[in-house]
C-alpha cells in the first residue's frame, strides 16, 4: 500500500502548500515581486536541470524529481501571472454590457501573453525531456496546463464560486471577466474528461508486477487529474474550498509591514515555495 499512498501523500501535499506558497507571495506588497520573480526564477532554472537529469531515470526517486520538476516549471508560471509581470495586452476592466465574441477577445487580451509563455514552457519541457524514458515531468506539466485552462473557460463561461478573493488586487481587472452562474455546458465535459483519463491512469498503475518507478508515475498523474476532477465540482458545488488556502491570505495584512520585515518574511516563503 506504501507504493501508493507516499506518491498520492507527495502530490496532494505539494500541490496544496505550492498553491498557498503562491497566493502568499503575490499577496505581499508589490515592490517585493521583483524579489519574488527572481527566486521563482532560480527554483525554475533548478526545475529546468531536474527534468533533463531525470529524463534517462527510471528509479523511484528519478520519478519524485521528475513530477516535482514539471510541478515547479508550471508553478513559475502561476508565479509571474499572479505578480502581474506576464499576463496580457488588456490590463483594465471590460466595458460594462461587453459581450459575445467581443468580450471573449477582451478576454483574451488579458491573459494573451501568459497563455504564449505556456506555450514555450512546454515546449522547453518536451525539449529537454525529449526521447528520455522518464516523461513523468513532462506530463505532469500537461495535466497541470489541463487543469488551468479548463478551470480558466469555465470561470469564464460560467460558474458558482468565482473565488474572486483570491486574485490579489492589481488583477482584480480579471473579474470583469468572470461570470457567475449554476453551470455552464463546458462543465460536464470538463469533468467527464478527467473522469476517464484518471481511472484509466488509476487502472495502469494497479496492474500487477508494474514497476515501481511505473507505477509511482501513474499515481503521481492519476492524483493531479482526480484534483482536476476534484477543483471543478468545488466550482459549482456549495463547498467551502477555499477554506483549504485561507492561511495563504494572510500576506494581505502585511502590507502595513516595515519593507524591511517584508523583504526578510518574501525571502523565508521564497526558500520554501515553489
Amino acid at each position: 500500500m506504501l507504493a501508493y499512498a507516499l506518491p498520492i501523500l507527495y502530490a496532494l501535499f505539494v500541490w496544496w502548500f505550492s498553491t498557498g506558497v503562491i497566493m502568499y507571495v503575490d499577496g505581499l506588497p508589490r515592490h517585493t515581486f521583483r524579489w519574488t520573480m527572481l527566486g521563482a526564477t532560480a527554483i525554475l532554472a533548478v526545475a529546468l536541470y531536474g527534468l533533463s537529469a531525470s529524463s534517462s531515470d527510471t528509479t523511484l526517486p528519478g520519478a519524485y524529481v521528475s513530477f516535482t520538476s514539471g510541478l515547479l516549471v508550471f508553478g513559475w508560471l502561476e508565479v509571474s501571472f499572479y505578480t502581474g509581470f506576464i499576463t496580457g495586452s488588456r490590463r483594465d476592466r471590460c466595458a460594462h454590457g461587453c459581450s459575445g465574441w467581443q468580450h471573449f477577445g477582451h478576454g483574451i487580451q488579458a491573459v494573451i501573453h501568459h497563455e504564449l509563455a505556456i506555450v514555450a514552457a512546454a515546449a522547453a519541457v518536451v525539449a529537454l525531456t525529449w526521447g528520455g524514458e522518464n516523461q513523468i515531468g513532462t506530463w505532469t506539466f500537461m495535466a497541470l496546463w489541463w487543469m488551468h485552462q479548463s478551470a480558466k473557460l469555465n470561470v469564464f463561461l460560467g460558474v458558482r464560486n468565482l473565488n474572486a478573493e483570491f486574485l490579489p488586487d492589481h488583477l482584480q481587472y480579471l473579474t470583469s471577466f468572470f461570470s457567475r452562474r449554476p453551470m455552464n455546458l463546458l462543465f460536464p465535459v470538463s469533468v467527464t474528461v478527467s473522469t476517464v483519463v484518471t481511472a484509466m491512469l488509476v487502472q495502469n498503475a494497479m496492474l500487477p508486477e508494474i514497476a515501481l518507478f511505473d507505477r509511482a508515475g501513474y499515481v503521481f498523474l492519476a492524483t493531479l487529474m482526480a484534483l482536476a476532477v476534484l477543483e471543478h465540482w468545488f466550482l459549482v458545488l456549495p463547498l467551502p474550498a477555499a477554506a483549504l488556502w485561507n492561511w495563504s491570505l494572510l500576506s494581505r495584512e502585511t502590507k502595513a509591514v516595515p519593507d524591511e520585515t517584508t523583504n526578510l518574511l518574501t525571502t523565508t516563503v521564497l526558500g520554501r515555495g515553489r
